[in-house]
């Protein structure tokens, strides 16, 4: 080999190793559930049966929907409660911030499992809550558990710290001389929000809801221990036809449909990033 070909073939030899580890356990996975998706379970023959009983059956339709639903609302007030805290922590300097910082760290270094029947000890209709209630003679029983709003309260728990730290971040990253010299010249603290903090700040805030969305849609621990019988999450609902029914090709097509469900969020992640801010083209 020529000095030129060894110098250009270098980088790819050294990327080969990963490229390899990524083309067997993540490509080739992905092209497999694909192409078995479309494959009939008995004749092995091209079919679209699989998909089209995820959008036929009633029950696998409730359950997109009442995925989506979880999903969709988890997000939501995920950035309703995290973004708000998010701008607290970072231009608060108080004690009580600084603490209320760190205790956001906990739920990092908690395992999911432990999380979840710590919660569920607590709200549970014959939990903590109902016990304290019964020493003042009340027989408190708010009902949340095996339903939508146990998932949503569990999946709060975990993604309110994860997305108020990215925020956070992004935060720190704005000098407090812009904000000072913003309010030198007499701008409102409404002002300094959307002409300063805002800018600077959304395109995290939307990290932040791309990765709540997408560990959410094929969430499996949380619904499947607080979660109801019917519907249910596309995480259990894949679960049941790989594990209960063996039916390997629906399992195969429902990860497909979850892939794209998925895609969306990182479809609008990618478009809002890749467009500029009209003070990036200057």
């Amino acid at each position: 080999m020529s000095t030129d070909i060894q110098k250009k073939a270098i980088p790819y030899l050294l990327i080969l190793p990963s490229f390899a580890l990524i083309a067997l356990f993540v490509v080739y996975p992905i092209l497999n559930s694909v192409i078995r998706s479309f494959r009939h379970p008995d004749t092995g023959t091209f079919t679209l049966a699989n998909y089209l009983y995820f959008f036929t059956d009633p029950i696998q339709l409730s359950n997109i929907g009442y995925t989506v639903f979880v999903t969709v609302t988890t997000v939501l007030l995920t950035l309703l409660f995290a973004y708000p805290f998010s701008i607290y922590l970072r231009f608060s300097n108080s004690r009580l911030s600084r603490w209320i910082y760190g205790l956001n760290l906990l739920p990092r270094f908690v395992p999911g499992l432990v999380a979840v029947y710590a919660v569920m000890l607590v709200i549970n209709d014959a939990g903590v809550i109902n016990r304290i209630g019964r020493i003042f003679g009340l027989n408190i029983q708010m009902g949340l558990l095996h339903n939508a709003k146990s998932i949503i309260i569990m999946n709060l728990w975990f993604n309110i710290p994860f997305a108020t730290l990215i925020i956070t971040a992004a935060l720190f990253g704005l000098k407090a001389s812009v904000i000072e010299s913003a309010r030198d010249i007499g701008a409102s603290k409404l002002t300094i929000f959307t002409k300063i903090i805002l800018p600077l700040s959304y395109k995290d805030a939307l990290i932040a809801v791309t990765f709540v969305f997408m560990s959410n849609i094929g969430s499996f621990t949380t619904p499947y221990l607080v979660g109801g019988n019917a519907p249910k999450m596309l995480g259990i609902a894949l679960f049941d036809q790989f594990n209960s029914y063996m039916a390997y090709e629906r399992a195969a097509a429902l990860s497909f449909i979850m892939f794209l469900i998925c895609s969306i969020s990182s479809f609008i992640y990618i478009y809002v990033n890749l467009k500029e801010s009209k003070w990036e083209q200057r």
